[in-house]
């Protein structure tokens, strides 16, 4: 039964949440403004944000149909029969009410205003909300295909901006390019997803961006991604300008190749499915490497 949860939990998606956290943190950091126990906290709501919205889906995906027998990703816990529906109902709850308690005791020791507590704890509201209807309900906004931009949004602005605002209590125009980039990868990984269930989303009903504008359109749609993903980082260090080590992150560019060569090339869902992974990786290590380059 324990297996069956961790697999529902699907931790292999960790590395994007902590990819996007790391990054407004980083950026704190090359400002000298970094705080370590605000940073775990920041990161310990990421994941346990990240964990809703994988069983949410798990039972959203199960309920309305887009886990099929003909889906090609890992099997979901529900749709297998591993984990009741109920069952994931209350761990729905569970993850909501932790999730809620870790992001209150947060902004608690982060925010010393009221106003800006009440923001905080509204955006954190709000990121719960959208990590369960995003295939749950009656009218899930994943299946009407707008899990793209809200990708963009929690990964990027509220993951990567609302980091560094909590580390730094300063707003600054600039760090929305680097939570673009976060954002841009992040919605790499979910249009992977979303091309290798193509068809299985077209039966259930769940218009992702490939199933409307087919496959093609969605292989450069991919490419658009990683290419304002990337545009947006070099923009940030040159606006940003002091050392040449800055520009470190160029040295990742052959995994995003890679990536945008196999969305092209793998027509089969099986040989795709593994580049899911290998995007949150090369996304990972681009932050990674970033980070070194802001910090030498």
């Amino acid at each position: 039964m324990f297996k069956n949860w961790i697999e529902a939990f699907r931790l292999r998606t960790l590395p994007l949440a902590f990819a996007c956290i790391g990054m407004g943190g980083i950026i704190a950091a090359s400002q000298q403004k970094f705080d370590a126990l605000i940073f775990s906290l920041t990161l310990c709501t990421a994941f346990l944000l990240q964990i809703l919205s994988n069983i949410a889906n798990d039972y959203g995906d199960s309920i309305n149909g887009a886990d099929s027998d003909k889906r090609v990703g890992p099997s979901r816990a529900v749709q297998t029969g591993k984990i009741s529906a109920q069952s994931m109902k209350n761990a729905i709850v569970l993850f909501s009410i932790v999730s809620f308690i870790c992001g209150v005791l947060l902004i608690y020791l982060s925010i010393s205003s009221m106003n800006e507590f009440l923001i905080f704890i509204g955006i954190g509201v709000i990121s719960m909300i959208a990590a369960i209807t995003y295939t749950v309900g009656k009218n899930p906004y994943g299946y009407a295909g707008f899990g793209d931009i809200s990708v963009l949004i929690f990964f990027g602005c509220v993951a990567v901006g609302g980091t560094y605002y909590l580390q730094t209590n300063i707003l600054d125009i600039e760090i929305l390019l680097p939570a673009m980039t976060c954002g841009l990868f992040a919605v790499g990984v979910l249009n992977i997803n979303n091309i290798r269930d193509i068809e299985s989303d077209q039966e259930a009903g769940k218009y992702s961006i490939p199933v409307r504008i087919g496959r093609k359109k969605a292989v450069y749609y991919h490419w658009a991604l990683l290419f304002f993903g990337w545009l947006s980082a070099i923009i940030y260090v040159v606006l940003n300008y002091q050392s040449l080590f800055q520009f470190l992150f160029v040295i990742t560019l052959p995994l995003f190749i890679i990536n945008a060569r196999a969305v092209l090339q793998k027509k089969e869902a099986k040989e795709l499915d593994p580049f899911l992974k290998q995007m949150a990786i090369s996304t990972l290590i681009f932050v990674i490497i970033f980070g070194i380059g802001q910090l030498i």
